[in-house]
């Protein structure tokens, strides 16, 4: 390490993914623990996206400079697994975190993918319906590839420097799983799953944003003038033309494409670690104990 990075303090993990696996819930946990550290913002993307990285490793240092001196450090930028959009964040992180820790969250991709396209509906990057997505923007699909995602890392720092985690083990068995994570990011004390955190990212997914939508909705003046001056039945109406109002769902033949497609990509994954995976098999197979590479 040069001598301009042993002046910065930087984090000791990231969570780096993917999208829409509960990372938000996950990095919210770790926060709960005392002596664990998460910057602001939860993800500063900075090894990701040129605009960040242009900042500079001063400021990137800047984001944990409160935090108490014997803090484990981490952030979770979900950017860092997004191949082919960002691909110098590898390169970077290599460079200038060498030693850190990565957690990856994983789902089943074909979830992950509907609650992706709902993420960037209630954005209004995509204002087109479900299948048309999938086939208009192949982000849904390649953020959903986990082998595709890890290979780059597990080459680039080892296997002992990555950490598989599965979403559905991980709301089946939290404690463990979060006492899990904790062991492999160095934290020494116990940790505790704190169990009335609502999830993160639910509601908000299914409403649609649109211009001046914090100022117009979510701040305090906005909210008193609407209940005061605007009747309920209007405001419920207002709400139905925003909402999504139920989760979207695949017809047969694309889910069945899209299954063909990720377990091909599964089918990798599970021989690193020793598991037979598929989109048939994914849930059942990663609830039920932790798996880690062989």
């Amino acid at each position: 390490m040069n001598r301009e990075h042993s002046t910065l303090r930087l984090p000791d993990f990231i969570i780096i993914g993917a999208m829409k696996s509960a990372t938000s819930s996950l990095q919210k946990q770790l926060l709960e623990q005392r002596g664990i550290f998460m910057c602001t913002p939860k993800e500063p993307n900075f090894f990701s996206d040129d605009d960040q990285y242009s900042k500079g490793m001063g400021w990137y240092s800047g984001l944990f400079s409160t935090a108490p001196e014997a803090s484990l450090l981490g952030e979770a930028s979900t950017h860092y697994t997004k191949l082919p959009t960002h691909p110098n964040a590898i390169t970077r992180l290599k460079e200038h975190l060498p030693n850190a820790r990565f957690v990856y969250v994983m789902r089943h991709p074909v979830d992950r993918l509907v609650s992706h396209y709902m993420h960037e509906w209630s954005t209004g990057v995509y204002r087109c319906g479900l299948e048309e997505a999938v086939d208009k923007y192949p982000e849904l699909i390649t953020y959903g590839c986990y082998s595709m995602q890890l290979d780059p890392y597990l080459e680039a720092f080892g296997h002992d420097a990555v950490l598989p985690v599965f979403f559905d083990h991980l709301l089946h068995e939290p404690q463990a799983e979060l006492e899990r994570i904790c062991q492999f990011i160095g934290y020494k004390g116990r940790p505790v799953w704190v169990k009335d955190m609502k999830p993160d990212n639910v509601s908000s997914e299914r409403v649609r944003k649109f211009p001046l939508y914090r100022l117009l909705v979510e701040s305090a003046p906005a909210a008193w003038l609407r209940r005061h001056f605007i009747p309920q039945g209007m405001r419920d109406a207002i709400k139905m033309k925003f909402r999504m109002q139920e989760r979207p769902v695949l017809g047969i033949e694309l889910r069945t494409q899209l299954e063909v497609h990720f377990d091909r990509d599964l089918a990798q994954l599970g021989k690193r670690l020793g598991q037979e995976l598929n989109c048939k098999n994914f849930k059942q197979s990663t609830s039920s104990s932790s798996l880690n590479w062989i």
